[in-house]
């Protein structure tokens, strides 16, 4: 009998039954026992529960019903990884959409920042994502960071992340960029530092351009955080080959590593081509459920190897999430140094605020004082989105009313 990782608990965020124990009084024995006993999860998953959601109710007491989280979604990507499901174009296909795109975007960021200022709600995270937004030129993402500094009252952020996932799209001259126009965390994502696996998912960068993206990161300001994304189960992976990419990692000394499980995902390269080399096993007819017993041991065995090295180099979880079709049943796990968790990530995962969306694919999440949630969706595609004139202000009305209902 196969033995699942979190039993019963199947949803994105198990740490919300923690959460809502440990509110509830309980201690975090009791706590630990209910998740072993009640939905069957292994005892250090239930713990990993429990040290995650301490961290989201330390943050929950911190916040009042008018912060907010900003995201902004930059759906542009040099290449799409082979494991990668995310809505992307490639910036040399998609070039002509990118000033159109730029246009609509800073159009929905002066519209949103005159709501915002009018329901005097604080903005206390900013996120740009994506994509890949450092696949933009220099003058695009100035352009775009420029147009938020001047549109939105920055004097409460707490926290300013710009994802550059990708080493080979970073230049000194965009950290110079992204320092000066106020990001204080920034995501350099190699998910694996073993030069066969980064060909398999299809990367252009070495790890070599890691390790000078790290560098010129670190010249570009003391005050920096660092995030590094690595993924367990990659397609040519093993359990050793996963570990040095973690030891390099921590060579780093990143303030945030981010240890993904590799989520088999229906419009990813992997699974319409139905056949890959994932860790441990020949090449597999491929389906959302028959791999996940089969890379359970190999994928267990980078996890139980993860958690314990990061733990010794003074790294805790500090958030935690799963996905359909993750493989072997595991999760996703954010490690921080002390004082260095992800107030975004938090947020957004535990839906402790609201989270406004821009751009392309953003989701935005009204979470209203009775803890209901009400989502609004941007269109996926940079075409879609260019032209959702009409959505954009049926949106902001959605926000408006939500603005009111918390006054």
């Amino acid at each position: 009998m196969e033995i699942l990782p979190w039993g019963t608990l199947t949803g994105i965020r198990p740490a919300k039954v923690a959460e809502k124990l440990l509110a509830s009084g309980n201690s975090e024995e009791s706590v630990i026992e209910a998740l072993v006993q009640n939905y069957q999860a292994q005892p250090d998953k239930a713990a990993l529960c429990i040290e995650t959601a301490k961290v989201a109710l330390a943050l929950k007491k911190t916040l009042n019903s008018r912060d907010v989280a900003l995201y902004v979604g930059i759906p542009f990507c040099p290449t799409r990884c082979a494991y990668c499901s995310f809505v992307s174009n490639s910036v040399e296909r998609s070039y002509n959409l990118i000033e159109p795109f730029i246009k609509t975007l800073i159009n929905e960021i002066e519209t949103l920042s005159g709501l915002v200022e009018k329901s005097d709600l604080s903005i206390i995270s900013v996120y740009i994502g994506g994509g890949t937004p450092t696949s933009l030129s220099e003058n695009d993402l100035e352009t775009i960071m420029s147009a938020l500094k001047k549109s939105f009252d920055f004097r409460n952020l707490r926290e300013y992340t710009v994802e550059a996932g990708r080493p080979d799209t970073i230049s000194e001259k965009k950290l110079e960029i992204i320092t000066q126009l106020g990001a204080n965390r920034i995501c350099i994502n190699p998910q694996s530092m073993s030069e066969d696996v980064l060909k398999k998912i299809g990367r252009n960068h070495s790890t070599e351009d890691v390790t000078n993206a790290v560098k010129l990161m670190r010249q570009a300001g003391k005050n920096l955080c660092l995030n590094m994304d690595i993924i367990a189960g990659l397609p040519g992976d093993t359990p050793g080959g996963f570990c040095k990419t973690l030891d390099r990692l921590l060579e780093l000394e990143p303030e945030n590593i981010t240890v993904h499980t590799l989520s088999l995902k229906k419009g990813s390269k992997l699974m319409l081509e139905k056949t890959a080399a994932l860790p441990g096993e020949k090449p597999v007819i491929m389906s959302p459920t028959a791999p996940v017993a089969a890379l359970s041991g190999n994928i267990g065995e980078m996890l139980d190897y993860a958690s314990k090295r990061l733990r010794e180099c003074g790294y805790a979880p500090y958030y935690v999430y799963r996905q359909k079709y993750i493989s072997g049943g595991y999760e996703n796990t954010g490690w921080s140094l002390p004082g260095y968790e992800g107030i975004y990530n938090v947020c957004m995962m535990e839906e402790l605020c609201t989270v406004l969306a821009l751009g392309g694919g953003g989701v935005t999440k009204l979470v209203t004082t009775d803890g209901r949630i009400e989502r609004v969706f941007n269109a996926k595609y940079p075409r879609e989105y260019i032209m959702m004139t009409d959505k954009i202000k049926d949106k902001m009305g959605r926000v408006r009313e939500y603005a009111v209902s918390i006054l």
